[in-house]
C-alpha cells in the first residue's frame, strides 16, 4: 500500500488548535502518494495565506487512518 497524505487547510478558531470553523468550506488541495510530495503541497499552500493567522493547512496521514496496526 502506498503511503497515502491528504492535504487539507481551512479557517481554524485558534491558530495554535486544529478546530476548524467551517467544514464546509475546508480547502482540500489533493491526495499524495508520499511525505514529501505531500509537504511540497502543504508549504504551498500554507505560503498562499502566510498573511491569515486564522487559515491553516495541515498534512493528515491517511495510510495510518486506513490501516492503523502496521505502522
Amino acid at each position: 500500500m502506498s503511503k497515502l497524505h491528504l492535504v487539507f487547510g481551512g479557517r481554524v478558531s485558534d491558530p495554535q488548535g486544529l478546530d476548524f470553523i467551517d467544514l464546509n468550506a475546508l480547502d482540500i488541495v489533493g491526495f499524495f502518494p508520499d511525505y514529501k510530495t505531500a509537504e511540497k503541497a502543504w508549504r504551498a499552500a500554507a505560503q498562499r495565506t502566510v498573511d491569515d493567522a486564522e487559515m491553516k493547512y495541515v498534512v493528515a496521514h491517511m495510510h495510518k487512518l486506513l490501516q492503523p496496526d502496521t505502522e
